[in-house]
């Protein structure tokens, strides 16, 4: 099978090893009563997920090339289903940590392969509409994870297993998916399977170091909202409903996902002073609604912000992709996604750290006026280049 149904498939298993990533968002004050930890430790078992994906990235971010894509997108439906299984069995704290990193070696393969194989099995001349919609696919299954984990957590018995069990079963309609697909790449006769190189050819980072503050910018604020902000509704709005964690984490995916649709039409350069500018709105909103105990405020700040997230994102992944030689992209785009990863991570750590020394709220405010300080030093070098 080929074109547009192939890749309908590859979409389905694409979305699906993608919600198995943020399953675990609206569980973990549930996690935290059963094995009695705070938020430091919160923010470090979510942050072990980008352990992983950095690793997938540049151990095995090429390999699908070699190998071809079907194996690599079968290798990473196992670290899936290994994943699910390994939450499933979880009696103590230290089961979290093995599987958040094999989550994200899962998404570390499937960002890259099922992306490259969206983009292979597409018509020609909709090659660019493939990868689009690849983006939309990723970023919609992160978003849709703490949606099925919340409502399950919610309205459905055993909170810390059902959602990973019901994960499991769509990881084998994801495997039914990829074997429908016909293979888009041949096996390499002698693969040459090594590590990503990461490097940043000096005539780049002028283009790097702008696009890479903002995607760091953005990036924390994914992280923020995927491994904080079930403690701010908790904690600080009273509000324990697990199903509503799970549609505000969607309302930020889904409005980067808007973000980086708009950012295609508009341009790199505006693109990314738009995503400057939204990052800094949306986090003075986030910032001013942990205070005033406002959700309209909280939700109103992520969807801004994610609409900020996504158009930064895509702008300065196509624009260090375009500004780098042709035979140095891999290693170029290689290190900006790791800038990403540990924007994803760091900051949400130092945030945990800051929230058990001086409370959610007062932590909450220092993130968020911190991304918003980042984003404005990007947006003024993008000023000056101006």
């Amino acid at each position: 099978m080929a074109g547009w149904p192939a890749a309908a498939l590859l979409a389905v298993a694409f979305a699906i090893a993608m919600i198995g990533t943020t399953l675990p968002t609206p569980l973990y004050p549930i996690y935290q009563q059963a094995f009695g930890f705070g938020e430091l430790l919160t923010t470090i078992v979510f942050a072990t997920y980008a352990i992983g994906v950095v690793a997938a990235l540049l151990l095995m971010g090429s390999w699908s090339d070699h190998l071809g894509r079907r194996p690599m997108l079968r290798a990473g439906l196992v670290l899936a289903a290994a994943s699910a299984i390994v939450f499933v069995l979880a009696d103590s704290t230290a089961w979290l940590f093995p599987g958040r990193v094999l989550s994200g070696l899962s998404a570390g393969i499937f960002t890259g392969t099922a992306t490259a194989a969206l983009v292979d099995v597409a018509p020609r001349g909709r090659k660019a509409r493939a990868g689009l919609i690849a983006a939309g696919v990723n970023m919609g299954g992160l978003g849709l994870g703490p949606v099925l984990a919340g409502v399950l957590a919610q309205y459905a018995p055993g909170p810390l297993r059902l959602p990973y069990l019901v994960h499991l079963g769509l990881v084998v309609v994801a495997a039914i998916a990829v074997e429908c697909v016909a293979e888009p790449v041949g096996r390499a006769h002698r693969p040459r399977l090594r590590p990503q190189r990461l490097a940043v050819p000096a005539e780049v980072r002028p283009v790097f170091v702008r696009a890479a503050i903002a995607g760091f910018a953005g990036f924390a604020v994914l992280g923020l909202f995927t491994a904080v902000s079930p403690a701010f509704l908790d904690s600080v709005l009273h509000n324990t409903n697990r199903a509503v964690v799970g549609a505000l984490v969607l309302a930020v995916f889904a409005a980067s996902t808007a973000g980086q649709v708009a950012s295609a039409r508009i341009g790199d350069r505006p693109a990314l002073l738009a995503g400057c500018a939204g990052l800094i709105a949306g986090m003075l909103l986030v910032g001013s609604s942990l205070p005033t105990a406002s959700l309209p405020l909280l939700v109103t700040g992520a969807i801004v912000a994610g609409l900020g997230q996504g158009m930064g994102f895509r702008a300065g992944l196509t624009s260090v992709t375009v500004a780098g030689p042709a035979d140095r992209r891999g290693e170029i785009i290689s290190t900006y996604f790791v800038v990403l990863y540990i924007g994803i991570a760091i900051p949400v750590i130092g945030e945990g750290a800051a929230a058990s020394a001086f409370g959610l709220v007062p932590a909450g405010m220092a993130f968020a006026a911190g991304v918003a300080v980042l984003a404005a030093i990007a947006l003024a070098l993008l000023t000056r280049r101006g």
